[in-house]
């Protein structure tokens, strides 16, 4: 007799038997997998469905792209799923280390095929998740670094095919390397095949857009709207010939945003999604999710619908491939951000993984004004994240640094926000007397005065003016006073790494930080990058370089490498690094020292880190507060016990950080 599958009672019966009639023919083991994930999201899905009109249509319709896609799937990725299933901690263990770069610019051959060659360098940093920037077929350039994506469903031409991405996934899978690729949610490009039919007079594809025949509309959204590229795309919308209207652009002309309020838009990328995890993508980074529902009147950024349709998305997912995780690209502000990882009704059921840009925004902060109060402040009024995500920590990334230094934060700490703003571009730019940074200015914005910065994390760190120094030097002061220089950035650019590891989450290694690469002064030479200096921190990775630190280790790229390399190692042997333990700043009584708690099962853990270049003590007596003895905790950097004053005081030298743990 066959036994009828578990199927949720609200599953409408028609929406049930076309699901069977796609299952037909899957072994009865799959389809009563199917059935009983089913039966866990259906409800999930449906509410997040909410903003259409009818969301229990809506779901049926895009189960059945999902049973479509389960079926497909690979025998490898059912068991994938049952093993992520099993330990859905995956990501957030302390031996996850993360990486970021452009595949064409990680190996020598510049493809997919390529990049399996650096998994040895990889793993020997501790790599198990690998980010590759924009893939998918973009439109000609200009296109926004690839995120203008022209077809969902291609690779582009110069990386190689879809099937060498299937084969990339499955090589870096067996190597124990999950791959994240980006998935554009808010746009595609002019010349996608969406957009074209539009242009073209298909009304129903039009209605993908928001397309207004005259300014009246436009012009009373643009009131409340940001810029985000004032320099080179002003304005939130532009007029198409074709279309014979004014379409909505939040990036650029030639990205068109996706009316998100359409369901037939929501389907199709959720068709898209599930096609990329049956590539055996791991990891969905959803590029400007912030901006997919649009509401007269606000900025068009963090609305609730936005939580809502991520919840459907990722209910889809599980139901279908459970071994996806989300990542939610939200460059917002504390308040907003951990609304991605879900707050609420929504706790734990919307994106895994979400970027903590403000960790970044403060690391370098308190490198420039040599004090932690203000990360100490601004860090600690984050509000818990469900136990199940985990934040993406960073020192630097693909994009530039804005500023994002909250003004009532600042107060608080009695700093005037634009006046910090202001010293921290004005340092980085090198402008700052005493500054030995190397980033440019990037979208200045003269009527907010916002000035971006650019430049690779070593740049940054002084490193770049420190070698020259050492290039110029006549006599032994001259090149000790170089070599000293050459020291602390190189400290300085492991102190930040050393933050970023000790936070908690997935820290991730931008291409190229490993070995302390400088900016590409040869950035503008692409004429399709010339008006963007971003492209100055995203050089190829010099191979060379990579040999001669492993060989070396004794040169500045050497010591950086090998100060990667050990940070690796030691995070992933402290369970107090676990993504499930909240990271707990507190105000250390010397404000050059950042002070990070832990409070795991097996102890806490105290991250002291000295953001200035002169030595700083920490009392025993404070570090016995947060529940640590110093005659009974080791630095679990060198494992030993800490170094300690004549009084009993911790003593951090220049740039040092200390991870205190009981042993």
């Amino acid at each position: 007799m066959t036994r009828e599958l578990p199927w949720p009672a609200a599953l409408p019966p028609d929406a049930r038997a076309r699901v069977e009639a796609v299952l037909d023919g899957c072994p009865p083991h799959r389809r009563t997998t199917f059935a009983l994930r089913v039966a866990r999201w259906w409800d999930d899905l449906v509410t997040g469905l909410m903003p259409y009109a009818d969301p229990p249509a809506v779901a049926a319709r895009a189960l059945e792209l999902a049973a479509r896609a389960y079926r497909d799937r690979d025998e490898e990725l059912h068991e994938l799923d049952e093993r992520r299933s099993l330990e859905p901690d995956w990501f957030q263990r302390p031996d996850v280390i993360g990486y970021a770069a452009y595949a064409e610019r990680l190996t020598p051959e510049g493809t997919l095929a390529g990049v399996g060659t650096a998994a040895d360098h990889l793993r020997e940093l501790g790599v198990r998740y690998l980010h590759l920037m924009p893939l998918l077929q973009p439109r000609p350039e200009p296109s926004d670094g690839g995120y203008a994506v022209a077809d969902y469903r291609s690779v582009r031409a110069d990386l190689g095919t879809m099937e060498d991405l299937r084969r990339l996934t499955t090589d870096l899978r067996r190597r124990g390397i999950s791959l994240c690729l980006d998935l554009v949610l808010n746009h595609v490009a002019r010349e996608h095949p969406w957009a074209q039919a539009a242009r073209d007079g298909d009304e129903r594809y039009r209605r993908y857009f928001h397309v207004y025949p005259d300014r009246s509309v436009s012009d009373s959204y643009e009131r409340t709207l940001l810029e985000v590229f004032p320099d080179f795309a002003p304005g939130n919308f532009t007029w198409d010939e074709d279309l014979e209207g004014w379409v909505w652009t939040t990036f650029n002309s030639y990205q068109w945003d996706l009316a998100w309020d359409n369901p037939d838009v929501f389907c199709e990328l959720a068709d898209v999604i599930l096609f990329l995890a049956n590539q055996g993508v791991e990891v969905l980074r959803l590029d400007a999710i912030a901006f997919i529902w649009k509401r007269m009147g606000t900025q068009s950024q963090n609305e609730p619908e936005v939580h809502r349709l991520t919840q459907a998305l990722r209910s889809l997912a599980r139901i279908t491939a459970p071994a996806l995780t989300f990542k939610a690209e939200a460059i917002v502000g504390p308040n907003e951000v951990v609304h991605y990882l879900g707050v609420g009704k929504h706790h734990g059921k919307v994106s895994d993984l979400a970027y903590h840009n403000s960790l970044m925004v403060q690391v370098w902060s308190m490198l420039a004004s040599r004090d932690s109060r203000l990360a100490t402040h601004a860090l600690g009024r984050f509000p818990t994240v469900p136990s199940t995500t985990a934040w993406i920590t960073y020192l630097r990334c693909h994009d530039d640094i804005g500023w994002a230094i909250d003004d009532d934060d600042a107060r608080s700490v009695m700093v005037d926000g634009a006046g910090h703003r202001t010293f921290l571009s004005s340092f980085y730019s090198g402008d700052f007397a005493g500054s030995t940074a190397q980033g440019l200015v990037f979208q200045h914005n003269p009527a907010t005065g916002d000035r971006r910065i650019s430049g690779s994390a070593a740049s940054l760190a002084g490193l770049g003016r420190a070698l020259d120094l050492l290039e110029q030097v006549v006599d032994q002061e001259g090149f000790d006073e170089a070599t000293a220089a050459v020291d602390d950035a190189i400290a300085r650019l492991l102190l930040g790494y050393a933050v970023v590891f000790g936070f908690g989450g997935i820290p991730v290694i931008w291409s190229g930080d490993e070995v302390a690469t400088l900016n590409d002064e040869r950035w503008a030479a692409v004429a399709a990058q010339a008006d963007d200096n971003r492209w100055a921190h995203r050089p190829r990775l010099d191979w060379a370089r990579v040999d001669g630190a492993q060989e070396d280790p004794t040169t500045p790229t050497g010591r950086v490498l090998a100060g990667m390399r050990h940070l690796s190692a030691v995070r992933a042997s402290l369970p107090h690094l676990h993504a499930s333990v909240p990271a707990k700043p507190v105000a250390a009584p010397d404000p050059g020292v950042f002070a990070v708690l832990r409070r795991h099962p097996v102890g806490p853990m105290l991250g002291l880190y000295n953001v200035t270049e002169s030595p700083r003590t920490v009392p025993s007596w404070w570090i016995r507060e947060q529940g640590l003895a110093v005659d009974q905790a080791i630095d679990a950097l060198n494992g030993y016990p800490p170094n300690l004053t004549a009084d009993g005081s911790v003593y951090l030298s220049t740039y040092q950080p200390v991870w205190l743990v009981r042993p």
